[in-house]
């Protein structure tokens, strides 16, 4: 039997693990300076940042699908609803020029609730559904719920890098391996291919 998770208890705060990346300039500012302002963004209308990441250079996802990113990763401290906490971020990205016309397309900010504390959200049977997605549907279609941890978050290089410095510890409720776990079992390639700034 999948075990079920309530929503969050919105009167207690929770510590989210954010990802955080841009490949597009905006106006006359950097990727880097665009991460820095997203940043700014956070700590006041979502929450206390408690930890962050370095700014690391890593290709684009996929491959060749454009310039490279600068990601990183930071723990706020945040109350409210998973929900509620995932529309602030939005709005700030919406603030930043994010405009969500291709899946894995160029943006000028990306940010991504990663995680929130050892939360499995909606539950199991969904969460599993999403992480065993096979890849040739992953480009095509998205959740329209949000679905936590992010079904991706082990595969990818340019998440668990920055996640190694902000929280090497944590576990991953549905897999039971934690950050550090999950980034020894990547391909060396695309560890190799994060860079930091």
């Amino acid at each position: 039997m999948p075990i079920m998770y309530a929503k969050l208890d919105k009167m207690y705060c929770h510590d989210c693990i954010v990802a955080i990346g841009s490949n597009q300039r905006l106006n006359n500012s950097s990727s880097s300076d665009v991460l820095s302002t997203a940043l700014s963004r956070i700590a006041v209308s979502v929450g206390s940042v408690t930890s962050l990441s370095r700014f690391f250079q890593t290709p684009a996802f996929p491959k060749g699908s454009g310039p490279d990113f600068v990601n990183a990763a930071l723990v706020v401290r945040a109350e409210g609803s998973a929900d509620e906490i995932l529309e602030k971020l939005h709005a700030i990205e919406h603030e930043l020029g994010r405009v969500r016309e291709t899946r894995w397309g160029q943006r000028t900010i990306d940010i991504d609730l990663v995680a929130v504390e050892q939360k499995i959200i909606p539950n199991s049977e969904t969460y599993r559904k999403w992480q065993l997605l096979p890849f040739s549907q992953q480009s095509k279609i998205a959740p329209d719920q949000l679905i936590l941890p992010h079904p991706r978050m082990q595969d990818r290089a340019f998440v668990l890098g920055p996640m190694m410095e902000i929280c090497p510890d944590w576990v991953h409720p549905v897999i039971q391996k934690s950050v550090s776990q999950m980034y020894d079992e990547l391909d060396s390639r695309d560890k190799a291919e994060l860079m930091p700034l």
